[in-house]
């Protein structure tokens, strides 16, 4: 199961929080602002990172989010498919979105990471296949 989210940012950013979970960012900018971004909590499990939880802005596509219109939303996965979208968020500026939503995931990725270990019978003391770095 490989990760087939989003592709084909200017910028995408790992970072691994342990040896189960990792943070991934994309980021396209244009004159130093944001044009679209997502940032993604991702888990692995059989032998692939899956995603846990996005924020997204991407107006530009069929099935894109603008956060400038729509507010921010947390669209939150189960088994490869949105399962549930959080709509929750206070509003913020598109171009303090990406660095404000990558310090919220250290103190929200505890509740998903055993959620999702439940829905999966993932166990917590599998190690990694491989070793992954920052892009």
């Amino acid at each position: 199961m490989n990760n087939d989210g989003p592709q084909g940012y200017e910028r995408e950013f790992t970072t691994v929080i342990n040896r189960r979970s990792q943070i991934r960012i994309g980021l396209s900018t244009e004159k130093a602002d944001v044009m679209r971004f997502f940032v993604q909590l991702e888990y692995w499990r059989d032998g692939g990172w899956m995603e846990v939880v996005r924020f997204a802005h991407n107006p530009n596509t069929e099935f894109g989010h603008d956060i400038t219109e729509d507010g921010l939303h947390m669209d939150i996965y189960r088994d490869g498919e949105k399962y549930h979208v959080r709509e929750d968020f206070p509003a913020v500026k598109l171009n303090c979105a990406p660095t404000l939503l990558y310090g919220i995931y250290p103190r929200a990725r505890g509740s998903h990471t055993q959620e999702i270990q439940e829905w999966h019978n993932v166990n917590a003391n599998d190690r990694w296949q491989t070793k992954r770095s920052t892009i």
